[in-house]
């Protein structure tokens, strides 16, 4: 009896509140339509991979804090999940210069880089007729 009475006078189990699935359910529905019309409107790259990457960061957080249960969770907890994200930000900003010289490559330059590693010769002058004396 006494264990009973520990447990219901806990704090933490004691705002515990059922969590309404059907509505999370429609919320993320919501955003992959939102995440659909944004991928089908004809904006600028930039600005719709932005979006994106927005729509599903909200989606990952509403995830996380109802399906694992991290609304009812301490604060200790939020922080050990939060971490990872935090560094994966971190890590795709770090590989952004990266990935815009690959992007810089990608177009056609005036100057060919030979790709099997042989030297190219330089091309042969052009001689205008009858300019060598004959």
């Amino acid at each position: 009896m006494t264990t009973q009475a520990a447990v219901s006078a806990n704090p933490v189990h004691a705002e515990h509140h059922e969590t309404n699935y059907i509505a999370v359910f429609i919320y993320l529905s919501i955003l992959t339509a939102v995440e659909l019309g944004v991928y089908a409107m004809s904006l600028p790259q930039i600005l719709r991979v932005g979006l994106l990457v927005a729509l599903a960061w909200a989606k990952a957080v509403i995830v996380a804090m109802y399906f694992m249960h991290l609304v009812m969770e301490r604060r200790a907890l939020w922080m050990i999940a939060i971490t990872p994200m935090v560094l994966v930000t971190f890590l795709c900003f770090m590989l952004l210069p990266d990935l815009t010289t690959r992007l810089w490559t990608r177009f056609d330059h005036k100057i060919k880089v030979p790709v099997s590693g042989e030297p190219v010769a330089p091309p042969a002058a052009q001689v205008p007729p009858g300019a060598n004396g004959s």
